[in-house]
């Protein structure tokens, strides 16, 4: 592994600009470490109207969480902003947030600059009335069905010995600056800028090509070597 200072990414932000945008996932509780202790956190997941150069949508997430409803509470607010009122009696008595999976939402995505990286926020949200709301394309995978999902494609019963990452060095990179490289010869922060940028929405793939799996199972392994935690829906620092 060679170490070097220089951060480098080729992952490419959510561009900045006002769009709509539908629910696609709420993240399961993911327990975190903050300046006030332990706590759990979800996030909002949005897939939007723009479009890659591929013609995939592009994604985005809102901030961190905690499951409240307090009237203080960021994610009452959020609510708030997205729904235009606040939340009625009956879904303070219960909000189940399966609900907003589907809903879609006007946001302007601002980006923010964190440790020499560009991500992509949620700087606004708002009630959108389109008359024909955007619908999901079905790609995206969400968290909580990607155990089970990798469960079935990673590991074929007829076999998929190379998939295993146990010689992650060796493991061909083939997006981004580095391709062709091995990952082993990529200085650490590369590797961790692809294990915080590129291995989340690979992941999300249901169908990775079999390129892919090599390099998802290598960025896990080499995650696990570099003591770098593998955030599978995240797209920005919580």
């Amino acid at each position: 592994m060679k170490l070097k200072a220089n951060p480098s990414t080729n992952f490419e932000p959510h561009p900045e600009a006002d769009c709509i945008g539908v629910c696609v996932d709420v993240t399961p509780l993911k327990r975190v470490e903050s300046a006030y202790g332990p706590r759990d956190v979800f996030k909002c997941v949005f897939e939007t109207d723009q479009l890659r150069e591929d013609g995939s949508h592009f994604l985005v997430w809102s901030r961190s969480f905690t499951p409240s409803l307090h009237e203080k509470a960021a994610f009452r607010a959020f609510i708030k902003q997205w729904f235009g009122r606040d939340l009625n009696a009956k879904e303070l008595a219960e909000f189940d947030t399966e609900s907003l999976i589907g809903r879609t939402a006007k946001l302007s995505i601002v980006h923010n600059e964190h440790n020499g990286n560009t991500y992509a926020n949620i700087g606004l949200i708002r009630p959108d009335r389109s008359p024909e709301p955007l619908k999901p394309s079905g790609k995206y995978v969400r968290v909580q069905d990607r155990d089970q999902q990798r469960d079935e494609t990673f590991h074929p019963a007829e076999g998929g010995g190379d998939d295993d990452g146990a010689d992650w060095r060796r493991v061909k990179v083939h997006v981004g600056r580095h391709q062709g490289l091995d990952l082993g010869d990529l200085d650490e922060d590369s590797v961790r800028a692809l294990v915080d940028r590129w291995l989340p929405d690979a992941m999300a793939n249901p169908k990775p090509l079999k390129a892919d799996r090599e390099l998802i199972a290598g960025l896990r392994a080499a995650a696990d070597v570099l003591g770098i935690e593998v955030d599978e829906d995240n797209n920005e620092p919580f």
